[in-house]
C-alpha cells in the first residue's frame, strides 16, 4: 500500500507536505478514498514547526487564552502557542503565556478535564486543534466537552478537513479536498466502494492505519 503514497505541498509554504494514498478507507464514521497521512507535520520537529507558523498567521488576531490538542497534535500546540506569543507573527497574543492541554478519555470514551487542569478551560478563550475533520463528529463531541467545563471556542484548526464549518464554528484547515483531487467521504452505508464490493485496504484513525 505504500508503494501508492504521493506527496503533496502546501502552496504558501513548500516545507509542509503530507501524503496520501489512494483506496478504500474505513474510520469509525465513514468510508474514504484516501488515507490522509500527517504523520510528518504531526511528529516531526522541523515539519510540526512550519506548520505552527502557518497556523499562527491565521491566528494573529484572535486571543487565545488555551490550545486544547487532539489526535496527536501536541507538538504542533506547543509550537503554535509559542509563536502566538512570541510577537513574531504580530499576535494580539503576544506574551501571553497560553495553556496547551489534551482531554483524557474515560472508561465510556467521553472527554475529561480533571480537576488540576480545568482552570485552564473554565471560562477560557479556548483553540481546538485537530489532526482531521471529514464528518465533524469528533469535534461535535469536544464542543459538547467544552461547554460542560465553561471553555468558550473561538475556532477550530484542522491539518486536513473535509469540511468548513460545524455548528456555527468555521474550521481553518492547512490542507483541504481541493489539495487532494477526487477525496470524497461517505456514511457506510452510502458507500459505493462497498456497494461495488470493493475490499477495504485498512482502518484508519488518528493514530495511522491498520491493513486487513
Amino acid at each position: 500500500m505504500e508503494t501508492r503514497t504521493k506527496e503533496i505541498t502546501y502552496a504558501k509554504n513548500k516545507k509542509i507536505k503530507l501524503g496520501v494514498i489512494p483506496g478504500h478507507f474505513a474510520t469509525n464514521h465513514s468510508h474514504v478514498n484516501y488515507y490522509i497521512d500527517l504523520n510528518k507535520m504531526k511528529r516531526k520537529l522541523k515539519n510540526a514547526k512550519e506548520t505552527a507558523e502557518v497556523l499562527a498567521g491565521i491566528y494573529s488576531n484572535t486571543p487565545i487564552d488555551t490550545i486544547v490538542c487532539l489526535e496527536g497534535t501536541q507538538m504542533i500546540g506547543a509550537f503554535l502557542a509559542e509563536a502566538l506569543s512570541s510577537g513574531s507573527n504580530h499576535s494580539i497574543n503576544y506574551d501571553s503565556d497560553i495553556c496547551v492541554i489534551t482531554p483524557e478519555l474515560d472508561s465510556n470514551n467521553q472527554m475529561i478535564f480533571r480537576d488540576d487542569t480545568q482552570p485552564m478551560i473554565w471560562g477560557k478563550r479556548v483553540l481546538l486543534l485537530i489532526s482531521s475533520a471529514s464528518t465533524g463528529w469528533t469535534i461535535e463531541r469536544s464542543m459538547s466537552c467544552l461547554r460542560y467545563y465553561s471553555g468558550e471556542l473561538v475556532s477550530v484548526a484542522a491539518l486536513f478537513s473535509a469540511i468548513d464549518e460545524v455548528a456555527g464554528i468555521k474550521i481553518n484547515s492547512i490542507f483541504t479536498p481541493e489539495d487532494v483531487p477526487g477525496y470524497v467521504s461517505h456514511s457506510p452505508a452510502e458507500c459505493p466502494m462497498c456497494k461495488a464490493k470493493q475490499k477495504v485496504d485498512a482502518l484508519i484513525n488518528a493514530f495511522g492505519y491498520s491493513k486487513i
